[in-house]
C-alpha cells in the first residue's frame, strides 16, 4: 500500500506540473509532464483529460480524441471527457474542416517531397487560415519560407507558432536558424531582407493621355514615319497569317485542354474523397481497437475478481462441510482457473479433486435412476451437469446415456449430436443398443455401487 501511495503521489505531482505549464502555453512541457503522470498512474483521469486538451490546443484533434476515449472507457460515469467528445461530435462542419486541413497538410508533405514548394505553401496557407491552432502546419510553412529565402514571412509564421507553444523545440530551432541566417547575411555585406525579386519583364510609359505597356526587351523608339508604316504593314501581314494558320488550331486545342482539365479536376476530387474515406475508416478502426482492448481488460479483471471470491467462499464451506456438493460444484464451475494465482489455483485444484469425482458419481447414479423410471428430462439435466464436470465419465457410457435420454424424450437433434460424439471419441461404447427397450439397456450399464454410501447421502 505504501508503494501504491507513492505512485499516486508521483502521478499527482507531474499532473500539477503539467497543469502549470499548460497555463503559460508551454504545451510541449505540459505533454511531457502529463505523460509522466500517466506512467505512474494510467487511471489518472484528470491527467488524461488535460493531455487531451493540450493536444487539442495544438490542433492535434485525433490525439485528443484518443485520450478522451480512453478516459471515458476507464471511468464512464461523471467524466468530463464525455462532454469534450460530445462537443466535437455536435459540430460536423468543424470536424470536416479539421479533416480537410489534415488532408491538405499531408498533401503539402507530398509536394515538398516532389520539389513543389510553391504548391505546398499555397496548401499550408489555407490550412493555417481554417485551423489557426494547427501548430505543425505553421512549422512546415515556416520551414518552406526559410528554404525559399522568404525570411520576413518565415519570421511572422514562427511568431504565431511560438504563441501557440512557447517552448516547442522545433519552433525554437527554426527561430534560431532564422537568426543565424540573418547574421550570416550581415557578415557577407548583404541586406537582411528577403530574396531579391526578379526584375520586371515589362516597361510602362505614357504617350499623351494613353498609357503604353511593352516588354522591356521590345522597347523601340519610332522616330520616323517610314518605320511606323513598315511596322503597320508587317503587323497586318503577321495578323492575317496568324488568323489563318494559328487561330483555328488554337481554338480546337483550347477546347481539348479545357476538357482535359475538367477530367483531371474530377479525378483529383474523386481521389481526395477516397483518401478521406480511407483516413476516416483507419481512424474509426483505431478507436474501436482501443475500446475493445479496454473492454477486454475490464472483463479479465472482473473475471479474476469473481474467481477469487468464489474460491475463497467455497473453500470455507469446503473446510466446514456446511453446504451440499451440488451447490459447491455449481459455484466452482464458474471459476476461471487461468485467472488464479498459485495459492488460489492450489485451493481450486484441492476442491475439484475431491468434489468432482464424488459428485460425478452421484449425478450418474441419479441419472440412471431417473432414466429407469422414464424421467428422461431430469436424467438429461443431471447428465448435462456431469458433462460439464467430466465429459468422458465411465469411458463414454455417461455421454451415451445422455444421448439415449434425449432420444427417449423426443429430442432427436441433441440425441444425434451426442451419439455422434460418442462414436467419434469413444468407439468402444456399443451404440447399437440405443434403439432397444430401456429396461434391456439398463442391464448393459450395471455397476457395483456402494449402497451404504448412497443410503447415507440421500437419507
Amino acid at each position: 500500500m505504501e508503494y501504491t501511495q507513492k505512485l499516486i503521489y508521483q502521478s499527482n505531482y507531474w499532473y500539477n506540473d503539467g497543469l502549470q505549464k499548460a497555463k503559460i502555453r508551454d504545451l510541449s512541457g505540459a505533454i511531457t509532464s502529463l505523460k509522466k503522470s500517466l506512467q505512474f498512474n494510467s487511471e489518472n483521469i484528470a491527467a488524461r483529460n488535460l493531455l487531451g486538451l493540450v493536444y487539442y490546443g495544438r490542433g492535434e484533434v485525433g490525439e485528443a480524441l484518443v485520450e478522451w476515449i480512453l478516459s471515458k472507457n476507464i471511468h464512464p460515469q461523471d467524466n468530463i471527457a464525455g462532454y469534450y467528445i460530445q462537443k466535437i461530435q455536435e459540430s460536423p462542419a468543424d470536424l470536416d474542416i479539421i479533416n480537410q486541413s489534415i488532408r491538405k497538410y499531408n498533401q503539402s508533405l507530398i509536394y515538398c517531397g516532389q520539389g513543389g514548394e510553391d504548391l505546398a505553401i499555397i496548401q499550408l496557407k489555407q490550412v493555417v487560415s481554417s485551423c489557426p491552432s494547427f501548430l505543425r502546419a505553421y512549422q512546415l510553412l515556416a520551414l518552406l519560407y526559410l528554404h525559399t529565402e522568404q525570411y520576413s514571412l518565415a519570421r511572422q509564421v514562427l511568431k504565431e507558432a511560438n504563441k501557440l507553444d512557447t517552448t516547442n523545440e522545433l519552433t525554437l530551432r527554426y527561430m534560431h536558424e532564422l537568426a543565424q541566417s540573418r547574421r550570416r547575411r550581415r557578415e557577407n555585406g548583404e541586406k537582411p531582407e528577403d530574396k531579391p525579386r526578379k526584375k520586371p519583364q515589362t516597361v510602362t510609359y505614357s504617350i499623351g493621355n494613353e498609357t503604353i505597356i511593352q516588354p522591356a526587351s521590345a522597347i523601340m523608339k519610332e522616330n520616323t514615319s517610314r518605320t511606323t508604316i513598315m511596322n503597320i504593314l508587317i503587323g497586318l501581314g503577321v495578323g492575317i497569317a496568324f488568323m489563318w494558320f494559328l487561330i483555328m488550331p488554337a481554338v480546337n486545342k483550347s477546347t481539348s485542354t479545357k476538357t482535359n482539365k475538367q477530367v483531371a479536376a474530377f479525378s483529383d476530387k474523386i481521389a481526395e474523397e477516397e483518401a478521406q474515406i480511407a483516413a476516416l475508416k483507419t481512424e474509426l478502426e483505431s478507436y474501436r481497437a482501443v475500446s475493445e482492448e479496454t473492454e477486454n481488460a475490464q472483463q479479465t479483471a472482473a473475471s479474476t475478481k469473481d474467481s477469487y471470491e468464489i474460491v475463497i467462499e467455497m473453500y470455507s464451506h469446503y473446510l466446514n462441510d456446511d453446504i451440499s456438493d451440488s451447490a459447491m460444484v455449481e459455484q466452482i464451475l464458474k471459476v476461471n482457473p487461468e485467472a488464479l494465482g498459485a495459492l488460489g489455483r492450489e485451493r481450486y485444484d484441492e476442491m475439484k479433486g475431491t468434489l468432482f469425482p464424488r459428485y460425478s458419481e452421484t449425478l450418474y447414479y441419479t441419472a440412471r435412476e431417473n432414466f429407469d423410471v422414464a424421467n428422461y428430462a431430469e436424467a438429461a439435466a443431471n447428465l448435462t451437469m456431469l458433462m460439464q464436470i467430466d465429459a468422458g465419465y465411465d469411458d463414454g457410457n455417461a455421454m451415451f446415456l445422455l444421448a439415449r435420454a434425449y432420444e427417449a424424450s423426443g429430442d432427436a437433434d441433441n440425441a444425434a449430436q451426442w451419439k455422434e460424439r460418442v462414436e467419434k471419441d469413444y468407439p468402444n461404447v456399443d451404440t447399437s443398443q440405443a434403439s432397444e427397450d430401456n429396461s434391456d439397456d439398463y442391464e448393459a450399464y450395471d455397476y457395483d455401487y456402494d449402497d451404504d454410501y448412497y443410503d447415507e447421502e440421500y437419507e
